[in-house]
């Protein structure tokens, strides 16, 4: 099977929601991004990013890419690339899942509830999810950090042969928490750091209690509506509001055991999302609002000065790997994790990879630059075990190195 990977040269899960958290890759605003004048600098900006962007369709497996970078709340570029599907051009307003960003508004849900003084990172989960094994040693602020180490049920071969087989079959909550449970805590909670979907899904679950609200209502009120995304909407079906943004991957190829050598691709479009997060928290969007979301949540837009300054600590030196451990592994300025946000130096990030969709949204506060990004696979952007390429990475970061060259993001 296909699996997550920390580095070349193992299985990647494309179909699964992750982050590029490799020793091999690298792997926010206002309620409109406001269009002004371009300078002739800007304008210079914008053809740079432009052939960066032709040369990942021309040479680097990226069948389409749709781009939006602003400055100082200025709009760069806003541009789409490629095809969706054949002989249908890739367009701006086009949708698609957003996956692990919506971890960041979760965390961003929780912190505000902190700020309002209704929780404390420190309440044991416990008190609104008694039931949960362990849930008495493990705390909110562990499950928004990723410390809390239970098993990420995204890896559990049970899934992956359910997925595999039928990728269009439904997974609800309650199939995630017993998966997420079925094994024993991979170590003592709050001394190590592994990511794992296991932790937002019961962080998602207690948030309900918490609001008395279902979590899309929760999301929406509290963070989606205040950042001003019009687009970004719930759904725990396979449905993507229209114009679609297409998505194609290989990786079930060595489950269906298509030989090697052999053409093989197919539309993943419409495989179901529901597997990947909390009822409430699986979404689509679009490039405008990926932007906002970039700039809003990477100025800590929504939250008191005290709980953004929580939410972007990248951690730097905490955690290890541990033999038994899935994703134990030492953060680092390459690769830092905050509460529901990725420190890729001083970017601010999250970089979702699953189902034929590789995004990222980022943000630099000091220069108040961010970076949309989503791009979409040919054929020839997976290898023969079905893994897609990393170059969608790569693109951020030569992306960010244009516009901010003193600043530019880590990579190996």
């Amino acid at each position: 099977m296909a699996r997550h990977s920390t580095g070349r040269g193992t299985r990647a899960r494309t179909f699964r929601l992750r982050l590029i958290a490799a020793a091999g890759i690298c792997t926010l605003i206002a309620a409109s991004v406001v269009v002004r004048p371009q300078t002739t600098s800007a304008a210079t900006t914008r053809v740079r990013i432009d052939a960066l962007v032709r040369d990942a369709i021309a040479h680097h497996g990226i069948r389409a890419a749709i781009v939006q970078v602003t400055v100082n709340g200025r709009t760069v570029i806003t541009k789409a690339y490629g095809s969706s599907m054949a002989g249908v051009p890739a367009t701006t307003n086009m949708h698609f899942r957003n996956g692990a960003v919506a971890i960041s508004y979760m965390s961003t849900l929780l912190l505000r509830l902190v700020d309002e003084g209704k929780v404390r990172l420190s309440d044991k989960v416990s008190r609104w999810l008694p039931d949960v094994r362990s849930s008495n040693r493990v705390t909110l602020g562990m499950l928004a950090a990723m410390t809390a180490g239970y098993h990420d049920y995204e890896l559990d071969p049970l899934l992956t042969k359910a997925q595999y087989s039928d990728p269009f079959a439904a997974i609800s909550s309650k199939d995630q928490l017993r998966l997420a449970l079925d094994k024993p805590l991979q170590f003592v909670p709050g001394t190590n750091w592994s990511y794992s979907h296991s932790d937002y899904v019961i962080l998602g679950l207690a948030l309900q209690k918490i609001t008395g609200q279902p979590l899309s209502v929760a999301l929406r009120r509290m963070v989606l509506a205040p950042l001003g995304l019009r687009n970004t909407v719930a759904s725990q079906t396979a449905a993507i509001p229209s114009p679609v943004l297409h998505a194609y991957s290989s990786e079930r190829r060595p489950f269906l055991g298509v030989p090697a050598g052999t053409p093989f691709i197919e539309d993943s479009t419409f495989w179901n999302p529901a597997w990947t997060l909390t009822a409430g928290a699986v979404e689509t969007t679009d490039i405008a609002d990926m932007t906002r979301t970039a700039i809003g949540i990477g100025s800590g837009k929504l939250l008191s000065r005290r709980s953004y300054r929580e939410q972007i600590n990248p951690h730097i030196g905490f955690g290890h790997p541990q033999a038994g451990c899935e994703r134990c592994r030492s953060l680092n300025r390459l690769y830092g994790y905050g509460l529901g946000v990725v420190r890729n130096g001083a970017w601010i990030l999250q970089n979702p990879l699953f189902g034929g969709y590789a995004a990222v949204e980022a943000y630099l506060p000091s220069k108040r630059i961010s970076i949309a990004l989503v791009t979409t696979f040919k054929a020839s952007g997976f290898d023969a075990e079905g893994n897609s390429t990393d170059y969608w990475t790569e693109l951020y970061a030569k992306l960010g190195a244009i516009l901010a060259p003193r600043d530019r993001p880590p990579t190996p």
